[in-house]
């Protein structure tokens, strides 16, 4: 069970499910990481999250994936949603092909099902 609470100006909670996201996070360079921090805070302050920077992973029950691009650099976290205004993030990574590798889901969804 988590405690939590969304703070004044704020309309989602985004936490880390274990280690995954962190130790994907600590290998990335310090502008790559300020512009993930400036995505995830863009994730808790606005109302309505274009796609561009959140998007649903379809044929999935609730996971979906964190865009940020810096440069020519794309990088994608994995998230689910917990009661609605609490984003958990799963797993990240660099994704260096068109399609989004298989396994990278199919750890997000084994994390979803943990919680």
């Amino acid at each position: 069970m988590y405690l939590w609470f969304v703070e004044a100006g704020k309309f989602r909670r985004v936490v880390f499910y274990k280690d995954y996201f962190q130790t994907f996070f600590d290998k990335l360079s310090k502008k790559v990481k300020a512009k993930i921090v400036w995505t995830l805070d863009l994730i808790e302050e606005t109302q309505r999250v274009p796609e561009t920077y959140l998007k649903h992973i379809e044929g999935t029950d609730g996971i979906f994936e964190i865009r940020v691009q810096f440069g020519s650099d794309i990088y994608r976290i994995f998230c689910f949603f917990d009661k609605g205004k609490l984003v958990i993030l799963a797993n990240g990574f660099q994704k260096k092909t068109q399609k989004t590798p298989k396994n990278e889901i199919e750890l997000a969804k084994k994390n979803k099902g943990r919680i």
